[in-house]
């Protein structure tokens, strides 16, 4: 309950411009020019910051093909202090994910070589796409906004098209694509547990990397565990508490903090 209430804490907080829903125009405060932690989109009515991965393909995307040391700066910055703990209790679209598993079905494990998916999108998707195939006017497309981001299409595309008609009436084959992709994720993580973040999230690999040197995170008091193994049932995306705490994948959501009786597995600075 804890990290739920953190969850909808940050979700209304980084999306508290509402007047940007009411009337369905962009917040262009002076704080959009931050980047948040988690995948917020920039497109979002209500936004107040940036979204770490559009803004990395906007600059690489422009005339100048250049690297943005703010935000690739800002990315190490977040991920040396939190690592994964941005996904499990910073990203808005985690927490979409997570209200979708909670609709009772019979729930999968995804097989773990599907989760290599996602280094191909951070490659192709987030890197070579803007850097490569740009416009008449040399600027590159944002290919992981354009074509795959299922919270900018939840959050951004669809509340600016309920307030603006001539957005409607725009619509066309990509704008449905979108709203596939969208539907597909959210359908499948009513019966496997985020499914975008294990399998296409290139900001939750990118704090994956930090998860071995975060500051804060979970950790295992190896004199108080005992071994008995009740943690690694209740980890959701099937990964064994007592040796994977740091690796790419672990979320931190703290599931197996809640179930280990001994309080060996703990939460706080490393």
């Amino acid at each position: 309950m804890k990290r739920r209430k953190v969850q909808w804490l940050y979700l209304l907080g980084s999306n508290a411009y509402l007047k940007g829903f009411l009337n369905g125009k962009i917040f262009k405060g002076v704080s959009k020019h931050i980047c948040v932690p988690g995948l917020q989109c920039y497109s979002c009515p209500g936004a107040l910051g940036a979204c770490p991965i559009g803004a990395l393909q906007a600059v690489m995307g422009s005339m100048k093909f250049q690297v943005s040391f703010y935000v690739s700066g800002l990315l190490v910055l977040f991920g040396t202090i939190f690592g994964r703990v941005v996904c499990g209790y910073l990203c808005p679209f985690g927490l979409i994910q997570d209200l979708m598993y909670q609709i009772k079905s019979k729930k999968y494990k995804l097989p773990k070589y599907l989760r290599t998916v996602k280094y191909m999108i951070l490659i192709y998707f987030v890197i070579l796409i803007p850097t490569l195939f740009a416009s008449r006017i040399g600027i590159g497309d944002p290919g992981f906004c354009k074509y795959i981001c299922p919270s900018g299409t939840l959050f951004g595309a669809l509340p600016l098209l309920l307030k603006n008609q001539g957005l409607r009436t725009a619509l066309g084959g990509l704008f449905i694509w979108k709203l596939a992709v969208l539907a597909g994720i959210l359908l499948s993580s009513i019966f496997v547990y985020r499914s975008f973040c294990q399998t296409l999230c290139p900001l939750g690999l990118i704090y994956g990397w930090f998860n071995r040197v975060s500051i804060l995170g979970l950790k295992v008091d190896t004199e108080k565990c005992n071994h008995c193994g009740r943690c690694q049932p209740v980890c959701k995306l099937g990964l064994d508490p007592q040796v994977d705490l740091t690796s790419i994948e672990c979320i931190q959501c703290g599931e197996c903090e809640k179930e280990c009786k001994q309080g060996a597995i703990k939460r706080g600075i490393r």
